[in-house]
């Protein structure tokens, strides 16, 4: 049960993590020093995609569903899982990436006009 638990409180930070990674450069328009934490999500998140390095949180989640005997995340991650195909048809990954990334860039320009 606690393994269960742990398991659904990654995915969940995974998510967050993700959302955060997409939109979170808008936030720093309000707190600015949020671009620094947010500059190393958007690294982290080019890095991940551009090497296919796997995210530790991915590795957490399937750990923790491995230890309480459920089936672990497949070997194509986080992403394949829960959002390519369920939340948009997988052909669209390449525009869903690009849309993040105009996303990201558009609240960086945002960041740097409303600091001068």
């Amino acid at each position: 049960m606690m393994y269960r638990l742990l398991a659904d409180a990654v995915m969940v930070a995974h998510f967050a993590f993700l959302a955060y990674l997409a939109v979170g450069g808008f936030l720093a328009w309000r707190w600015r020093r949020t671009i620094w934490a947010h500059l190393a999500v958007a690294a982290w998140g080019l890095v991940s995609v551009v090497t296919g390095v796997e995210c530790p949180l991915s590795l957490a989640e399937d750990w923790a569903r491995r230890r309480a005997g459920l089936e672990g995340l497949p070997a194509s991650g986080f992403i394949d899982h829960y959002i390519e195909g369920v939340i948009y048809p997988e052909e669209y990954t390449n525009l869903a990436r690009l849309g993040v990334a105009v996303l990201v860039l558009f609240s960086y320009v945002g960041y740097v006009l409303r600091r001068q």
